[in-house]
């Protein structure tokens, strides 16, 4: 093992379980007690669950909190181009050999016992994060809440629930109500959480788990309230309003994100120069993210190229409300999706905004839905639609038939990290 690289050792991982997903935390518990409980030693932590808005909002609060002097860990999943992109030390992207040593001390406390590859590796960043000394860890949830590998700590300092929308059914439930409950088992006593935008059914079932456990909520349009003015975004809540830049990073709906973000900056007490950074300096790839250069840009220089890993039907209403707000030019969608997702309530919010779409089938993804059956929906959901062997041949196909286009890379973060990878 101690020459084992990082992409070795977790390609061992990903033998230790014969599911990639099978949601409990006995596992868990057993090699955490076995390193000695990390997660007992952390910088206070901040833990953020829900469907859309988790990664985004992280990078706001980041932003801020490293604004105002902090020293900030965190972690995320999954990562686009690298395993690294998941644990951030200080500030910093974890190093190989950091990574490395990591991954070989939690492999060899597991000692070839059964656990799922999100768990072992989210044990090796809470050892990171301990090893580490840092002011603050910021801990996004995987899936779920309640039995997500990242639910060990005994007493965060805020909890946040982004919004709840339909995603992960099979394992979440059938419904808002069901996927919200599970979210909200990341709720702990007398630990205060931030409730973005919400269902009424789904916040009936947050308030409802934190009546049972004991925390408190500042819940959006009740304690804190976000919107747009302008060119400015406007928050308030019990302390007084607060009259900022729009977020940096692009989309109607980073507006509810850096709400969160902000509401949570001022319950941790941060001064003001930590607001402005929060929505000024975050950094968030692949959610709506122009790409400027690169090889594909450089294949086609007439066009102007997004990419998004959204990939539910929430995330097809943050991409078709963004379109509508862009100036007016032909759009194109080049789309691959994974095979457990709801493809047509992801497309039929994009519709009325595009003029076609060239589906692919995700590369080096077993779980990708064939680019036949994405085609196939797409015409379904209302967009003229055909198949293309890979991003590169649908790009060229759109620049050669309309080359001052906008095209869209969409559908799955496993897409986005692949183009990633590809632009270099």
């Amino acid at each position: 093992m101690a020459t084992a690289g990082s992409d070795i050792i977790l390609e061992r991982m990903m033998a230790l379980h014969p599911k990639i997903i099978d949601l409990t935390l006995d596992r868990v518990w057993r090699l955490l007690a076995a390193l000695d409980n990390p997660q007992d030693r952390l910088p206070p932590v901040i833990h953020i669950a829900g469907t859309n808005g988790k990664g985004s909002t992280q990078a706001m609060i980041r932003a801020g909190l490293e604004a105002a002097g902090h020293a900030v860990h965190a972690y995320t999943s999954p990562h686009l181009a690298r395993f690294h992109e998941r644990i951030r030390l200080a500030g910093e992207l974890i190093t190989e050999q950091h990574l490395t040593e990591m991954l070989q001390d939690c492999y060899g406390a597991n000692d070839g016992a059964n656990i799922t590859y999100f768990e072992i590796t989210t044990c090796a960043a809470l050892l990171a994060f301990a090893r580490t000394p840092a002011d603050y860890t910021l801990l996004e949830v995987g899936l779920g809440g309640r039995l997500d590998a990242t639910n060990v700590i005994e007493k965060p300092a805020l909890c946040i629930i982004t919004p709840v929308s339909m995603d992960h059914e099979q394992y979440l439930g059938d419904t808002i109500g069901k996927i919200a409950g599970e979210k909200a088992g990341i709720l702990k006593r007398g630990v205060t959480c931030i409730v973005g935008p919400q269902s009424d059914e789904g916040l009936d079932a947050i308030e409802a788990s934190a009546a049972r456990v004991g925390a408190p909520l500042l819940i959006h349009g009740q304690h804190w309230h976000v919107g747009r003015e302008g060119d400015r975004l406007i928050y308030q809540d019990e302390n007084g309003l607060v009259d900022m830049p729009l977020p940096n990073l692009p989309g109607a709906h980073q507006i509810q994100n850096a709400g969160a973000a902000l509401a949570a900056l001022r319950h941790l007490g941060q001064p003001d120069v930590a607001f402005e950074a929060a929505v000024t300096r975050a950094f968030w790839p692949a959610r709506m993210q122009r790409l400027r250069e690169g090889p594909l840009v450089a294949s086609a220089p007439q066009i102007e190229l997004w990419l998004d890993g959204g990939h539910n039907p929430a995330a097809g209403e943050a991409i078709g409300a963004h379109l509508a707000t862009l100036p007016k030019r032909p759009t194109h969608l080049i789309c691959g999706m994974l095979n457990t997702k709801d493809i047509g309530g992801y497309l039929r919010p994009m519709a009325p905004h595009v003029d076609s779409l060239h589906a692919v089938s995700i590369p080096d993804t077993e779980a990708t839905l064939p680019a036949e059956d994405t085609a196939a929906a797409a015409t379904q959901a209302g967009i003229s639609a055909s198949v293309a062997a890979s991003v590169s041949a649908a790009l060229a196909d759109i620049a050669a038939k309309d080359p001052v286009a906008r095209v869209l890379i969409c559908g799955s973060l496993y897409l986005a990290g692949s183009i990633l990878r590809e632009n270099g």
